[in-house]
């Protein structure tokens, strides 16, 4: 249905821009290519060698709070720019490498069961 000049529905940006506090990293983080291993942590959890080599430790402030984050992708301009969508300008503070050794093509992955010979 086609509108008249000055008739065109109107669109609320703010509601768009602004974040649930229901809303994290999380929920949008595959939109983005992202992956969210821990979420809300302290530096003690995240680290830990088990994790992969490119895991990055992402420092945000949400609500005048620091928050801790362990993630990855493939590139970190799309790490920052989950966090900048998801909380806002001025959210991230630093994007530092992790502490993991495992190698990424090999981290989480489960050999296949074996059978038992009779």
């Amino acid at each position: 249905m086609p509108y008249q000049l000055g008739q065109a529905p109107t669109v609320n940006r703010e509601e768009n821009q602004m974040v649930d506090d229901t809303k994290s990293a999380v929920s949008v983080a595959k939109k983005y290519s992202c992956e969210v291993l821990l979420e809300k942590t302290s530096y003690e959890v995240a680290n830990d060698k088990s994790f992969p080599t490119d895991a990055k430790l992402i420092t945000y402030v949400y609500n005048g709070q620091t928050y801790m984050d362990l993630t990855r992708s493939a590139k970190d301009v799309r790490l920052f720019d989950l966090y900048y969508d998801t909380y806002g300008p001025g959210a991230v503070q630093k994007i530092e490498f992790g502490y993991g050794s495992v190698n990424p093509k090999t981290w989480g992955y489960e050999p296949p069961e074996t059978k038992k010979r009779r």
